[in-house]
């Protein structure tokens, strides 16, 4: 039995909420990984073991193959989401602070949007061309204020990683068209076993036991709530509700991980952070309300 439509909306718009809490906490728990696993092994680990928990689900509720049609486009999320993506933020989190990291991925939404429209094929208004553009000079603002005038390699990183998560949404988001959201992310993850496990196990750390507790538990919180768990809640959540709406919810993320920032990393919040999030934010939801018609929903 079908869901009425407002019901369908609301529970997408939960859904996506869930979501960007799990994904508010990606940052923060990276920056304390990446302090003592290196970026490349770091992005191995995460995706092989989120791999073995999504092979072990699909093999427990037999699963088929998804059709070879669709395999391109899993191919492509595959890149995007388990290998471009999270290598580049920990390299990036590297050199700069959680908060700061959030400021600009708050622009992932808009990014999302445009990859919605490239895909669907939408002939957005003006405005959302003109948002996208204020948005995106924000962002670069923001970074090179807090870089002293010059873009740093951290923030160009984080640049390509918006590109590859907004790439990386909106194929996955596609795709829950023909299969539920949980199954996209995990045929992702398996697809990604053949590079991830070989990665992992050459990368993996000498001496495990000098590694302290906190970034294995922060290594365990990556790869099994946002590189999966997370991807359940978002991917249900833009099926219901369509990718373009629900991606939207995202707005709320630079808030959340300034909290977990503050929390775990004991980063010190500036007021000058949080209105240039604040700025984003705006120029994100007037880019969302000039859009010519939301992306389709499907059933899950």
């Amino acid at each position: 039995m079908s869901l009425p439509a407002l019901s369908r909306g609301q529970l997408g718009l939960l859904l996506g909420f869930v979501g960007v809490v799990i994904f508010g906490g990606t940052l923060p728990a990276t920056r304390i990984a990446v302090a003592a696993i290196a970026p490349f092994a770091l992005t191995a680990l995460r995706t092989a073991i989120a791999g073995m928990c999504a092979l072990t689900l699909l093999l427990i509720l037999r699963r088929p193959l998804p059709a070879r049609r669709l395999w391109p486009q899993l191919a492509i999320a595959m890149l995007c989401i388990a290998v471009a993506f999270p290598f580049l933020m920990a390299v990036a989190l590297q050199s700069v602070g959680a908060s700061h990291g959030s400021v600009v991925l708050g622009i992932l939404p808009l990014a999302t949007a445009c990859v919605a429209v490239a895909i669907t094929h939408e002939r957005p208004k003006p405005l959302f061309w003109i948002a996208s553009l204020v948005g995106a000079a924000i962002v670069i603002a923001f970074a090179l204020r807090q870089g002293g005038g010059a873009l740093s390699a951290g923030d160009l990183l984080l640049f390509g990683a918006v590109a590859a998560s907004a790439v990386g949404y909106g194929f996955s988001g596609r795709l829950t068209a023909q299969m539920p959201g949980w199954e996209v992310i995990s045929w992702v993850l398996v697809m990604a076993l053949p590079i991830s496990l070989p990665a992992a196990a050459l990368t993996l750390p000498a001496n495990l036991a000098a590694i302290p507790l906190e970034p294995w538990l922060a290594l365990l919180y990556v790869a099994v709530f946002s590189q999966w768990v997370g991807f359940f809640a978002w991917n249900a959540g833009m099926a219901l509700g369509g990718i373009a709406r629900v991606s939207q919810v995202q707005l709320l993320q630079p808030f959340v991980t300034f909290a977990f920032a503050a929390a775990f990393n004991d980063e010190a919040i500036t007021p000058q952070v949080v209105l240039f999030a604040a700025a984003v934010v705006g120029v994100v939801a007037i880019s969302a309300r000039s859009r010519t018609r939301p992306a389709p929903v499907a059933p899950v």
